[in-house]
């Protein structure tokens, strides 16, 4: 059942995966202020993945905003391993991408994927703190 009071997110989703398609396979945008289409690639696809963040944040705790605060998860206890899971694993792909794979991707994708990994485990960080040792009674 639906609720009436949460915010749209489908068309938000969509309009998503189009964006990170065209960024990914088609590389259509224009050539922009410095005449490199590459860089406007990047943009659309960043922008596609700011709308698919705000996507699953309305679609996962039926409200607007950004942040996912603790007390909006279910069980905190088993989602800050899962986000601290996530870190390592955004944090393994930044180095296969900065290393191996490098030829063959372009060359911030290390370095975005290491931002997006180390704030993950930033937040997993946080909430374990929150939730064991800072505790309030």
């Amino acid at each position: 059942m639906e609720d009436n009071n949460a915010p749209a997110w489908i068309s938000l989703a969509i309009a998503s995966a189009l964006l990170i398609l065209d960024s990914l396979v088609f590389g259509v945008a224009p050539s922009g202020p410095w005449d490199d289409t590459g860089f406007s690639t990047g943009v659309v696809g960043i922008v596609g993945l700011s709308m698919g963040y705000v996507a699953w944040y309305r679609y996962t705790f039926k409200r607007r905003g950004l942040i996912p605060w603790i007390d909006l998860w279910k069980t905190p206890e088993d989602s800050v391993k899962w986000v601290f899971a996530a870190a390592v694993a955004f944090l393994a792909l930044a180095w296969i991408s900065g290393n191996p794979m490098q030829p063959y991707l372009p060359n911030p994708t290390g370095l975005v994927l290491t931002l997006v990994g180390l704030l993950l485990a930033l937040q997993s960080g946080y909430a374990y703190l929150v939730m064991g040792p800072l505790k309030e009674d």
